[in-house]
């Protein structure tokens, strides 16, 4: 048996403490963080990782949790088998995590979480026999059970359908490295030669992940030795997989929807399999551990706390449930109108939102109701978005207290109407202020931290149809949009290679309290609320509720669109501006009926 690697040196686990753990010929390196006493969660890394892989989220964690990783067999700092050929079966795996979980936590059930193969290898733990009673729950990441896989390949191939068959060939494709792992020897060369030197750059490049001492010196002899992980099993699961592979306790699976090795679809029939199941998706590739410790971390903690308080929580009820629960989210102007509804929406995806308005009460209101509709937490917090020290105080607080913003919804905003010139130097300060600065100082406060933190995120920028619709009543409310739908535009451009989306969402004609305040250029108080009430009348007359516009808010997110026009007059309007423009020029001619 030999020593591989220096897997504690430089990073999180050297201040850990370490124990060596003996079974099945092998003595395995494990590492503990956190105080003994507290909920004990495992983290199982995958192929060719080391533990090395959970740092980020294992240094989360640890503030909560007793939080203990290992090298599996032949990895890291663990001994490797001899021989290697049957050292690396599924039976010995689970032979060297119930060695670990009675060195760690003998009197207490853990809470198992795995990645790659460290996930492959913990559904087998969840769904032994032997291994009741020793887990308390799972929590799966880019990792399927084989057993289930084999389940899954069969139905497909018994009863061949054109879908059945196109997933099985997408899958067929996405798994062309397992061929070349079967193949002898060259693997191991490759590892140990050009592959393994490449290896770190190739991680930054295809998956962003960066590298901080990550993987570690022994990545050429863990990927060597971990071929034989496929090598002992895969075949010889797929053809015969376990017909009682249900996990005997809760499971909370976390899908990366740009996996480039695994589909979504090898997931469609686990409910059969697991009779407690919460669903988590993250729009992030295969290496989530290291380009999405936070967003993890997040999950993992509120999935324990649930366990252990007793009551697993599923994601709240919602198309987009499994997207947004337990992600950050920041609306402003939420007082109300598009603001107030967007909030909600978030709340009832299972967010943790925080409202924002210059009125204290109204963002009160929103995150009481927030609460009540399923986030998993809301505060509110006072600001006026036009000023800037009021905003860089804001975006201060919001770092120190609750942590970067995953999702920026930058909607506060005001109305003007009068022709251009009724509308004096005061007035277009007023709304460039609110409707352009305050948008600005969001993405450059905000945005700012999320590209700093590197794990992505999503900037929604709420403009209107007046962005792209001229309007000789409109002057400085439709230059303050067209303004905020091009900085959109040059904003998501900059910030596509740091994976953070940014959409302009134009809404039309939207029920909502800004018709109420609006300001009218060049007429006296009296005349200024005889047109407010008219315009109150006609967009309720219009019916478009702001729930709509919210709902399109959670698409363009989940979907990263760039340019989202809301109701059919704002599309109308779009397609126009693309493809007509001089139309449109003609229609501003037009004297509104206001």
């Amino acid at each position: 048996m030999t020593a591989r690697g220096d897997g504690l040196s430089g990073t999180v686990w050297a201040g850990a403490r370490e124990r060596r753990v003996r079974t099945g010929g092998v003595e395995l390196c494990v590492a503990e963080l956190g105080e003994r006493g507290r909920p004990t969660v495992v983290l199982v890394h995958g192929y060719p990782d080391s533990k090395e892989v959970w740092s980020e989220v294992a240094s989360r964690l640890a503030g909560r949790f007793h939080v203990v990783a290992y090298d599996v067999r032949g990895h890291g700092r663990s001994t490797a088998p001899r021989p290697l050929r049957g050292g690396f079966t599924l039976e010995k795996l689970t032979d060297d995590f119930l060695a670990v979980v009675d060195a760690v936590s003998p009197d207490r059930p853990v809470h198992l979480v795995g990645h790659d193969w460290g996930s492959v290898q913990s559904w087998e733990f969840v769904t032994a026999e032997r291994a009741a009673g020793r887990i308390a729950s799972f929590t799966s990441m880019s990792g399927p059970s084989l057993d289930h896989f084999g389940h899954w390949i069969r139905r497909r191939t018994r009863r061949p359908t054109p879908r059945r068959v196109g997933q099985l060939l997408g899958q067929g494709a996405r798994s062309w490295y397992i061929y070349l792992l079967h193949t002898p020897v060259l693997p191991e060369l490759a590892w140990r030669g050009p592959l393994g030197r490449a290896w770190p750059r190739m991680l930054e490049r295809a998956e962003r992940v960066p590298g901080d001492g990550y993987p570690t010196s022994s990545l050429p002899s863990d990927a060597a030795h971990g071929a034989w992980l496929y090598r002992d099993n895969v075949r010889r699961r797929l053809r015969d997989p376990r017909a009682d592979a249900h996990a005997h306790a809760p499971v909370q699976l976390i899908t990366p929807l740009k996996d480039v090795f695994l589909s979504e679809r090898l997931y469609d029939d686990l409910e059969e399999w697991v009779p407690r199941l919460t669903r988590r998706t993250l729009p992030a590739k295969h290496w989530i551990p290291r380009s999405r410790p936070d967003r993890l971390a997040t999950w993992i903690s509120d999935f324990v706390v649930s366990v252990e308080d007793g009551v697993p929580r599923a994601p709240a009820p919602g198309r987009h449930a499994d997207r947004f629960g337990g992600r950050l989210v920041l609306v402003t102007g939420a007082g109300s109108g598009i603001g107030r509804a967007t909030a909600l929406a978030f709340a009832e995806a299972g967010a943790r939102v925080l409202a924002v308005d210059r009125d204290a009460e109204a963002a009160a209101r929103t995150a009481g109701e927030a609460r009540g509709r399923g986030a998993a937490a809301a505060w509110a917090e006072t600001a006026d978005v036009s000023d800037e020290q009021a905003m860089e105080k804001l975006a201060e607080r919001v770092a120190t207290e609750y942590g970067v913003v995953d999702v920026l919804v930058n909607n506060a905003g005001i109305g003007l109407g009068g022709s251009f010139f009724d509308t004096t130097p005061e007035d277009w300060r007023q709304v460039l202020d609110v409707n352009l600065w305050g948008v600005i100082h969001g993405c450059r406060l905000f945005g700012r931290r999320m590209a700093e933190r590197g794990q992505g995120g999503h900037i929604v920028n709420v403009a209107s149809a007046a962005a792209f619709q001229p309007s000789r009543a409109l002057p400085a409310y439709s230059t303050s949009k067209a303004a905020v739908l091009m900085l959109t535009e040059c904003l998501r451009a900059e910030l596509a290679g740091r994976d953070i989306g940014v959409t302009a969402v134009c809404p039309g004609f939207v029920d909502t309290p800004i018709t109420s305040t609006a300001r009218f250029a060049g007429v006296d108080a009296e005349e200024e609320r005889r047109l407010r009430k008219r315009a109150a009348r006609l967009y309720g007359l219009r019916g478009y509720p702001p729930e709509k516009v919210a709902a399109a808010v959670l698409r363009a997110v989940a979907r990263d669109e760039a340019v989202v026009p809301v109701t059919p007059e704002a599309r109308a309007a779009y397609a126009l501006s693309r493809w007509m423009p001089g139309a449109l020029r003609r229609i501003a001619r037009v004297k509104p009926p206001m």
